[in-house]
């Protein structure tokens, strides 16, 4: 209730507007896509549209003694079209927030990200974000939530939020520590009394009684970076543990070719049932000339054998950019049963695809 009628605030304040008059801007976003592969979901089309736009409301006031106000406001529609056939409608918030800062604190309250930790793809600290690979936009989920952010010097920073779920609201803390060995982070968080938490690539959701979670990372820049993040959940039923270590280092060819690596262990058990997974990842990007890039990702579920491979050649201009994107993922074949009902119902989503992405800003 508190952040629909938020919503209802902000757009008093935008139409009211002559508060904010000198800092107020309208910008937007729209996408087009068309998307083909060879491994295609019955009763659908080979050739997949995707068309939207983003509307970006943004007002900023600067009160006394470097104290500063913002706003947000990012609406979103997206359609999704499988041959003639209407796949998908969404028509939502993507984000709208107030923000309080001053040179030592920092209070927003509304639909925000709340993301951390040094992990590029295969993070253990993803608990209120993911971020599709196959996505030129690199969108990233936001979560309704109160999140204060407190700079006790140059060296420490502290964090809080209280965030809105189905069932309640959960409540969670971070504290960060900068040394000339490295950033070290330390983050709790604590869920209603019952909630249901998403699992997997699949986004698998599970029922589970108050659970909490405790995460370490750490990252190192030298000669080359060095990461580590560690997560564990902990419920009446159910036990996760992931740790991922990654590393980065950018060859001194042509304009430079940063490689990334990752690995990432994961280990359950729910209900007495154990499970242990492994995965890896590695990236490559290098910038060609000044417009365009070239960009590798690979990542394999070892366990399982399947790997995943996405390349992309971005040409990025001053209003707008023209992406192209090879995907390799496994077949539907190559799932279990209980696990393609869980599948993305997407011709990106397996086998081979090509995708066209055009993105105009303004």
């Amino acid at each position: 209730m508190i952040f629909r009628l938020l919503i209802n605030c902000i757009l008093f304040i935008v139409i009211s507007g002559n508060v904010f008059s000198q800092s107020f801007s309208i910008k937007g976003e729209l996408w087009l896509s068309e998307l083909t592969g060879n491994d295609i979901p019955s009763n659908l089309s080979s050739a997949e549209l995707n068309m939207g736009y983003m509307q970006m409301w943004s007002l900023f006031k600067e009160l006394e003694d470097d104290k500063f106000l913002d706003v947000e406001i990012s609406y979103e529609l997206n359609r999704i079209y499988s041959g003639d056939s209407l796949m998908t409608d969404d028509n939502d918030f993507y984000r709208y927030w107030i923000r309080y800062s001053t040179n030592k604190l920092e209070a927003r309250v509304g639909l925000q990200k709340i993301v951390f930790g040094p992990s590029q793809v295969l993070s253990s600290l993803a608990w209120f974000d993911s971020v599709d690979l196959q996505d030129s936009r690199e969108k990233v989920n936001g979560v309704e939530a109160l999140r204060l952010r407190w700079y006790p010097s140059n060296v420490i920073s502290l964090w809080t939020w209280v965030i809105n779920e189905n069932n309640g609201m959960s409540f969670g803390g971070r504290g960060e520590f900068s040394s000339n060995i490295g950033e070290w982070g330390l983050s709790l968080h604590k869920s209603p009394k019952q909630s249901f938490l998403t699992l997997g690539d699949f986004e698998t959701p599970i029922l589970l009684e108050s659970y909490y979670r405790i995460g370490t990372d750490y990252r190192y820049d030298g000669f080359m970076g060095l990461w580590n993040e560690n997560s564990l959940l902990n419920s009446k039923d159910f036990i996760l543990s992931m740790s991922t270590f990654g590393g980065d280092y950018t060859l001194p060819i042509f304009n430079g070719i940063l490689i990334m690596g990752e690995y990432m262990f994961f280990s359950s058990e729910l209900m007495d049932i154990k499970e242990n997974q492994n995965s890896m990842a590695f990236m490559a990007s290098m910038p060609i000339g000044m417009i365009h890039q070239l960009m590798f990702i690979s990542s394999i579920e070892v366990d399982k054998n399947r790997k995943y491979n996405h390349l992309r050649w971005s040409s990025t201009y001053d209003d707008y950019s023209i992406n192209l994107i090879f995907s390799e993922n496994p077949r539907r074949i190559e799932y279990e049963s209980s696990e393609r009902a869980l599948l993305p119902n997407s011709i990106s989503s397996n086998g081979l695809s090509v995708q066209i992405m055009f993105i105009y800003n303004h």
